[in-house]
């Protein structure tokens, strides 16, 4: 699970990226200026908060089960081509484990 101050510096990053100033983006997602800030600096945010953000980003949100995590982000890579041979090879064996049980 990524902590509050991860998803902050992502955020960040994010808006930065689109090209989005803070009073820009604030626009958007109908919040003060101050309300904002603090989601940037890493503060608790709440769900509803977090997601309105996102679709202001056009990003999802994606609650995966944790025995699932290292799947998940395998076939991420895998669509965005930054599969390496080892995690190819990992998955593989993995999955020779999974039909010895």
């Amino acid at each position: 699970m990524r902590k509050s101050s991860e998803i902050a510096k992502f955020l960040k990053e994010k808006r930065t990226e689109l090209g989005w100033n803070q009073k820009d983006f604030l626009m958007k997602i109908g919040m003060t200026q101050q309300q904002y800030q603090r989601i940037e600096s890493g503060s608790d945010m709440r769900v509803s908060t977090l997601l309105r953000i996102l679709a202001a980003m056009d990003l999802e949100y994606l609650i995966v089960p944790k025995n699932d995590v290292r799947d998940v982000e395998r076939l991420l890579q895998k669509e965005a081509g930054k599969v390496s041979a080892a995690d190819e090879l990992q998955n593989f064996e993995k999955k020779l484990k999974d039909l010895e049980d």
